[in-house]
């Protein structure tokens, strides 16, 4: 494998931004009759968790299409079956009650996802709340995310159709990482949800031999993707900052081992 591509692993491993900016401290609570049901509509990514920045691989899209449907994104892995989860659009019930806002799906017939938010202020472009998750099996819950305090921010662009067809690229900045070998690599974005990773043979691009399964998910600007390699799972999460002029520009807030954070960067050009 690769360099790049371990470094990928590694960013997954340690724990993996359009704009890291704080969230507004507004301790004012929901008034419930003030048209939250108008306010909530639009898609929201989490900034924020207990008020920290949430690192980029932490992050999902929620997005409301009317007061009682939404669909959730996110792609979450620690190395255990029981707790990935990728989740491309699935769609959730919504029901308002007052200021509690209560996201369901059905897995299937023995699992049901439960997402809450507990909104204490909304306006046009920020929501805090408290959230917490929970997977009920077999009519038993089983709380997968504890109540925290969210910000989330409203997003307004979406980069899922701009994102298709075959960009060349190289890390812009990884904090000095090993992993970063220096060179360009080319991936190719799908329709269908897949993708293709290109490696350099002489003067030719040769799909990646030794990977199965490649598949990615763009939500508004939130961009996961999967592969199998050698039997194994990886994971990637990166920011879409800028699409513009055939140039795409990617960043993402990551941990390092002692616990610092840092932005990786990553440019691509589209390849004609």
């Amino acid at each position: 494998m690769n360099r790049l591509m371990q470094w990928v692993m590694a960013a997954a491993l340690i724990c993996g931004a359009s704009v890291f900016s704080s969230c507004s401290k507004d301790d004012n609570p929901v008034d419930p009759a003030d048209k939250l049901s108008e306010k909530i509509i639009g898609k929201w990514m989490q900034f924020e968790i207990d008020g920290r920045l949430a690192l980029t691989n932490e992050k999902s899209a929620t997005t409301f299409v009317s007061d009682t449907k939404a669909y959730f994104s996110a792609s979450k892995i620690n190395h255990s079956k029981t707790s990935q989860k990728w989740n491309d659009n699935r769609e959730y019930e919504v029901k308002i009650d007052g200021n509690k806002v209560t996201l369901t799906s059905k897995v299937n017939e023995n699992v049901t996802l439960v997402n809450e938010f507990i909104i204490s202020s909304i306006n046009e472009t920020e929501m805090n709340c408290i959230y917490k998750h929970v997977t009920i099996r077999n009519g038993k819950e089983d709380v997968s995310v504890e109540s925290s305090n969210r910000c989330y921010k409203k997003i307004s662009r979406d980069f899922s159709e701009v994102v298709l067809g075959t960009w060349e690229g190289h890390v812009t900045n990884s904090e000095g990482s090993v992993y970063d070998d220096g060179e360009t690599h080319r991936w190719e974005y799908k329709a269908d949800g897949t993708y293709v990773y290109y490696v350099k043979d002489g003067d030719n691009w040769v799909p990646y031999a030794t990977t199965t399964l490649s598949e990615y998910f763009v939500d508004g600007v939130l961009l996961c993707t999967r592969w199998i390699d050698n039997d194994v799972e990886n994971r990637e999460w990166w920011e879409i900052a800028s699409i513009k002029d055939g140039v795409m520009k990617w960043k993402a807030l990551r941990q390092k081992e002692d616990g610092t954070t840092y932005t990786a960067t990553f440019e691509m050009k589209k390849v004609e």
